[in-house]
């Protein structure tokens, strides 16, 4: 282990917008420190795969924020403890969570996945076509953004000439996702954007639920309308929230993994070619994309009572103990790419003999949505390779700066080039 270095200064680092392009080396300096515990921030970080999959799957794990020393402490000072109403069920714990993402996974099981698949492929030909035509075309509006904003507008029920309203607001709320809070107690820049956008994003699904009541068609939000299971049915606020979490997390994860797959083929030649020559690496290489460089960089959760995560230093340790209402904050992306998970982490190889990662999560709060993003991601990038076997990379790529969801926003992609 290296020598101890100041918690706080490590993670407002990962918090800086230079970091943003590539904070794989900030990660490992990170994780070798060890768990950074901040008793004064009421926080404890940690990166290592074995402690962050431990915390996942702890019963003591909590995902609502209303069961935070800090989030109790704003509350008594005068901060509205729910403002924008009910969050979506990512950020409730059972029986909550239990109720609402059984009836939202009705829209997720592997016969409704399936049956999007000619329209997925259709889609993506299509864009295709239009990047052909160009001498350079940027793969994230080209690819990695409409495919997923059009899948999850099919699945939802949201008309798709609405989309450029609630993207922009979508990709605001992104943002909030980030631990400016955790880290350094202020929610930093954009805070008044950002509740504009929550306020207008959440009025607007209201509107679209009122419409969906006289007028229901066969999507996810007219059958959460309709649901009722045992005898318990859903309230317009939960339907709200349970959208809302949809929309941003339905495509802004799957956007920055498509992207962060067309980046690392494209970055090593050798991979591009061999998926271009054998679609059925694609799967390989969406799961070493989520091991790699997933769309997903970190999560929180709340300690609910008392935690003791790992061992020690020595191995015989009692481990760190985490006081009941501290946060935890998961390098989720530093634990990928633990060297005790894979040899060779740095290095992207979808032929490694096991792929582990938490580019999903673990636990209860799993991804929903994985088969779908497999789904879409194994589409784009078999037929991305296939169609332009000899692209390369026109220019390094623009980040957003976004932490949590980290991703792209370019991706200037030369689809036929000449010499090769």
């Amino acid at each position: 282990m290296t020598a101890a270095a100041d918690p706080q200064a490590l993670l407002l680092e990962l918090l800086a917008p230079a970091v943003r392009a590539d904070p794989y080396p900030l990660f490992d300096r990170i994780r070798e420190q060890g768990p950074l515990q901040m008793p004064d921030n009421n926080l404890t970080v940690f990166s290592s795969h074995a402690d962050c999959d431990v915390v996942l799957r702890h019963a003591s794990s909590s995902s609502d924020r209303l069961k935070s020393t800090v989030a109790q402490r704003m509350i008594a000072e005068g901060t509205p403890a729910r403002p924008f109403g009910p969050p979506g069920f990512l950020f409730l714990d059972p029986p909550d969570h239990t109720r609402l993402r059984r009836l939202v996974s009705k829209a997720f099981v592997p016969k409704v996945v399936k049956a999007l698949e000619p329209d997925i492929v259709a889609l993506v030909g299509g864009l295709l076509d239009a990047a052909a035509e160009q001498p350079a075309f940027d793969a994230i509006q080209g690819l990695a953004y409409p495919l997923p904003v059009a899948v999850i507008c099919r699945l939802l029920g949201v008309p798709l000439e609405d989309e450029p309203q609630f993207s922009a607001a979508s990709a605001l709320l992104a943002q909030s996702l980030d631990p400016f809070v955790t880290v350094t107690g202020s929610a930093g820049e954009g805070l008044e954007e950002r509740t504009k956008a929550a306020m207008w994003l959440r009025d607007y699904l209201r509107e679209l639920i009122h419409r969906r009541r006289h007028d229901p068609g066969e999507d996810l939000m007219s059958a959460l309308i309709e649901v009722e299971e045992s005898g318990d049915q859903l309230t317009e606020d939960e339907i709200v929230s349970t959208c809302n979490l949809l929309l941003i997390a339905g495509h802004e994860t799957t956007v920055n993994l498509i992207a962060n797959a067309t980046l690392a083929l494209l970055r090593d030649r050798t991979q591009w070619d061999r998926l271009a020559a054998d679609p059925g690496r694609a799967a390989a290489v969406v799961e070493e994309t989520l091991r790699y460089d997933p769309p997903v960089q970190l999560v929180g959760r709340i300690a609910a009572d008392d935690m003791t995560i790992g061992r020690g230093d020595g191995g015989e340790g009692a481990g760190v103990t985490v006081p009941q209402g501290d946060n935890l904050l998961l390098l989720t992306a530093a634990a990928n790419r633990d060297p005790a998970l894979a040899e060779r982490p740095g290095e992207f190889d979808p032929d490694r003999e096991t792929i582990r990662h938490l580019g999903f999560g673990k636990g209860p709060h799993f991804c929903l949505g994985a088969p779908l993003a497999r789904l879409e991601a194994t589409v784009a990038l078999t037929a991305l390779t296939a169609r332009f076997p000899a692209a390369e990379l026109a220019a390094e790529p623009g980040y957003k700066p976004n932490v949590t969801l980290r991703g792209m926003s370019e991706l200037l992609v030369a689809p036929n080039v000449a010499s090769r």
